[in-house]
């Protein structure tokens, strides 16, 4: 995936001729270029500054405020936490954004921490093309526009701001905050990552293992009572429970998986054989899906991982018969 210009982090290495006009005082002028050294011979330092950057993970914000009566927003994760009395945050935005122009001492703006299931909003607004979703809801308040359904809202008014290189940073008073129940949206290493509460099968699978599957696999929701897999069926795909509970029912045996749960994984490993249990919805239920040929990939480049699952496959089998 590439990453959209408004999840780019400062980076410094070029010369700047100067701070940019109405940008605060901390800086009477840019420092003097440095030499930024890498551990990769030949490599292109500010690729490597940027990839570097990006092994911190970080949640997903849209950064909001009105212009004319217009609302814009941009999709960020350059945004942090300052202080806690006064209440202050900070946020950096690429100077060739037109958020950067916006936003000025005494300018109100929002930040919507989102959900797991609003990547597609993200996208959205990080301007992604061919993204197609529907329109965006907001509440409002104190006249500045928050993502409806979002895990967090802050309000802030901007009090210092500061030349940051490429960006500029924008410190922010906040007025408001609300916070609710749900899973964060993450963004690591340049694409989007999944919260994986209480895991069970999944904890015991070697990282080099877990991180491919993760990331290869599509969420899906289901309404409560729906079929995740009927028995008999073919098992091309095994599942991850993120979040909600399944019902599992097999010959003489039937019962319940929760969050961090694989279901469908021993099918997916023996393509000749069916589905040897119906797996049913409890409520609403999202689930990360992960085909058979992700599957392979994963262990085709990983062999002591494969083992590993093999071992944690057998060990569950015993647990379940």
């Amino acid at each position: 995936m590439d990453v959209p210009r408004e999840f780019e982090v400062p980076v410094h290495g070029a010369a700047i001729a100067g701070a940019p006009e109405g940008i605060g005082e901390s800086l009477d002028a840019p420092p003097e270029p440095e030499l930024l050294e890498t551990s990769e011979l030949g490599a292109d330092p500010l690729l490597e500054f940027r990839r570097t950057l990006g092994m911190f993970a970080t949640g997903v914000t849209v950064i909001t405020a009105v212009v004319d009566e217009q609302v814009h927003g941009m999709t960020a994760n350059a945004f942090m936490s300052v202080s806690l009395s006064p209440p202050l945050i900070l946020i950096s935005i690429d100077r060739k954004a037109r958020m950067n122009a916006m936003l000025g001492e005494g300018v109100r703006f929002g930040i919507s921490v989102l959900e797991a299931r609003q990547r597609e909003l993200s996208d959205r607004f990080a301007g992604r093309p061919g993204v197609q979703t529907p329109e965006p809801r907001f509440e409002v308040v104190h006249g500045t526009p928050l993502v409806e359904g979002a895990l967090a809202h802050l309000v802030a008014r901007v009090v210092r701001s500061y030349w940051g290189g490429d960006h500029s940073l924008f410190l922010g008073r906040v007025q408001y905050v609300r916070y609710g129940e749900g899973t964060p949206l993450l963004f690591h290493g340049g694409r989007y990552e999944q919260v994986v509460r209480d895991p069970h099968v999944f904890a015991a699978l070697p990282a080099e293992l877990l991180q491919p599957l993760v990331a290869a696999g599509v969420e899906t929701t289901f309404a409560d009572g729906e079929a995740l897999m009927r028995r008999g069926e073919r098992g091309d795909a095994l599942y991850l429970v993120l979040e909600g509970a399944v019902n599992v029912e097999r010959p003489g045996r039937a019962f319940s998986l929760g969050p961090g749960a694989v279901v469908g994984e021993i099918e997916v490993l023996d393509p000749g054989s069916g589905r040897i249990a119906d797996v049913t919805a409890v409520g609403e239920v999202r689930a990360l899906r992960v085909t058979r040929d992700e599957l392979r990939a994963a262990l085709g480049s990983q062999p002591r991982a494969a083992l590993a699952l093999i071992e944690i496959l057998a060990s569950r089998f015993r647990e379940l018969s």
